[in-house]
């Protein structure tokens, strides 16, 4: 590898680099975050309150006192009760007392206690509807409803009227899947509310369970997600308290955890939604406290369904993007958006290769360590062509050294800079060689080694699994823990992001050793290849283990590619080929200063003449 080489790999990593700072909370922010300890929790309840109790201005008081003249007066008395479906994937609790979903079990995964995954249960989610009336306004939260039509799959909540009409809540827990449909229908209600009424109010919130061991690293992928009509979808911060209103119609609100969701569809868009997601404190046993408060489609006559559907369960992106299938309209949902693949062309790679040989390689039944071992291996082979082409540069660059050492020593003098870069184009130039030609390779590759960075924290195959000393792949192993936080490091010291730092280092002590880069020559790059390393014990050692186990493998692969390449080039050989070029070159008339970049640095270096003496006429006079 030669300088640009190097030049590419310090791109990667300042890439790598530049985004872990992107997503690691500030100090400001991690400043705010102290200082909701005591009060935050609280102060999310009662603004969850507020909103659920000012949805309507008009009849309030008529709202929370109900008397015995209420068509619902009924209904405001009653004892809680509990309804459980459930199908072969997931376990759903309903309570009458507001008609709702009030837990969510996942039976196929496990929580951090190594019981069945609860997603949610009563005390930390809540959805209440609020309809308009004409004397009075009706909020369903504090509302007991009646089950009815109870089966495995399906339950009707009814909410009665004294006037003998009432409102359902029909829910189907669809076989095999994480969907249930739910659909809002009144009957008998056409006298009660106004006319003009076409809405209902919805206020949905939910405090997202911290499923994870590593708090800081869950917290990167935790956010409240939601996707408007017809375009991408979009999402809150993640590292600090955002309120936020969106003008877009909405197909959907996501309440993300890290590798699980729970997802409120509308089938009649969602209007006027006010979003708000607050971090919670570390230690909490929470991440985000999630609010989302929004209108849909109602018809009070009860001619037409108010149509929308729940997803309770994994971030996993074949599941998500088959649960499009299960929707009631002919919306495309996208809800696999809910897996964050990267940035565009990163994502591409990562939706139509990346994820189809994961899936591939794990359906053969191997540990998932041995998995990306294979993948780390295949991904090597696909860019070994450019990777070739960049050594071959760097070698090409390395068997033309004495000759440029000759111009170096030509012109020692710093005023003679551009004769002797100038005189060194040339000379590339004449032997056909590009002092390019290693970094464009480098660049080519980045994309594919920056894939599996976004794609391995997102993988929820690896939670839970096991490698080697790593417990979980998809959290950072901490063998060596000594249990005290320290400033930029935590509390532990990953040993795969140990091995992926040693290896780097390893790596750049190889390179500068072939290329025999002295001090003079490139200190400050020199400085920099060493300093990255150090540097990455500081960013990924709150990294997922999977992802350091990749890098770390990676970069072994590397440095063992590299000796090989370098022990089957013979240099004589190659020199003898630039020779043969050389010649050919100039039998066919070619000159070296016909090249654009000799053009400019010619013009460079009249131009630094020209103004050398300006200043000397000036200086005589």
């Amino acid at each position: 590898m030669d300088k640009n080489t190097l030049v590419g790999f310090a791109l990667i990593g300042a890439v790598v680099i530049g985004f872990s700072i992107y997503n690691r909370p500030s100090q400001e922010e991690m400043a705010r975050a102290r200082h909701y300890q005591d009060s935050i929790q609280a102060i999310a309840r009662e603004e969850a309150e507020q909103q659920a109790q000012t949805v309507m201005a008009e009849g309030r008081n008529k709202t929370l006192y109900l008397d015995s003249t209420s068509l619902f007066y009924g209904a405001s008395q009653g004892t809680e009760q509990l309804t459980t479906l459930e199908n072969n994937v997931v376990k759903l609790t309903f309570t009458n007392k507001g008609g709702r979903v009030c837990a969510a079990t996942l039976k196929d995964y496990n929580g951090q206690d190594g019981n069945p995954l609860t997603l949610f249960d009563e005390k930390d989610s809540g959805i209440n509807f609020a309809f308009e009336g004409k004397t009075e306004n009706i909020l369903t939260e504090d509302m007991y409803f009646q089950p009815t039509n109870v089966t495995d799959s399906t339950v009707t909540m009814r909410l009665a009227a004294s006037n003998g009409g009432y409102i359902d809540f029909d829910y189907k827990l669809l076989p095999d899947a994480y969907m249930v449909n739910f659909s809002i229908r009144a009957n008998g209600m056409q006298h009660v509310f106004p006319t003009t009424l076409n809405t209902v109010q919805i206020n949905w919130h939910q405090r997202a369970r911290q499923q994870e061991k590593g708090f800081s690293f869950e917290q990167r992928y935790t956010s409240l997600t939601y996707k408007p009509v017809d375009d991408t979808s979009d999402y809150l911060s993640e590292m600090k308290e955002v309120k936020e209103e969106v003008t877009e119609r909405l197909d959907w609100v996501a309440f993300k955890n890290q590798f699980f969701s729970s997802v409120l569809i509308a089938h009649q868009d969602f209007n006027k939604a006010m979003l708000a997601s607050i971090p919670q404190q570390e230690g909490s046993g929470y991440m985000k406290n999630y609010t989302a408060d929004m209108t849909t489609f109602f018809d009070p006559t009860g001619k037409q369904p108010t149509n929308m559907q729940f997803y309770f369960g994994p971030n996993h992106f074949k599941t998500l993007q088959n649960s499009n299938e299960l929707s009631l309209s002919d919306k495309d949902l996208e809800l696999e958006d809910l897996v964050y693949l990267g940035w565009p062309v990163i994502r591409w790679i990562n939706r139509w290769i990346t994820i189809n040989l994961f899936d591939w390689l794990s359906g053969w039944g191997l540990n998932m360590g041995l998995v990306l071992l294979l993948m780390t291996i295949i991904v090597k082979a696909l860019v070994y062509p450019a990777t070739y082409k960049s050594y071959m540069s760097s070698a090409k660059m390395r068997v033309l050294k004495p000759y440029i050492n000759k111009i170096n020593e030509k012109y020692p003098k710093q005023e003679d800079a551009l004769k002797k870069q100038q005189e060194t184009m040339a000379l590339y130039s004449q032997y056909g060689v590009s002092p390019m030609g290693g970094c464009l390779p480098m660049l080519i590759q980045m994309p594919v080694f920056m894939a599996l960075f976004f794609f391995v924290p997102n993988a929820i195959e690896l939670r839970q699994q096991s490698f080697l000393w790593a417990p979980d792949l998809s959290t950072y192993d901490d063998v060596i823990n000594w249990g005290t936080n320290i400033p930029l490091l935590g509390d532990h010291l990953s040993l795969f992001c140990l091995l992926f730092s040693v290896t780097n280092i390893l790596n750049t002590m190889y390179t500068m050793k072939q290329q025999d880069m002295g001090q003079q020559q490139m200190p400050g790059m020199k400085l920099m290849m060493y300093i990255m390393p150090v540097t990455f014990i500081f960013i990924f050692n709150g990294y997922s283990s999977g992802l350091n186990y990749y890098y770390f493998i990676s970069g072994l692969i590397g440095i063992l590619t590299m000796m090989i390449l370098r022990k089957t080039t013979d240099e004589k050989k190659l020199l003898a080929i630039l020779e043969a070029r050389k010649e050919k070159l100039q039998k066919s008339g070619h000159k070296p200063g016909n090249s654009g970049l000799m053009a400019k640095l010619e013009a460079l270096q009249k131009e630094q003449e020209r103004l050398q003496q300006e200043r000397m006429n000036r200086g005589k006079k």
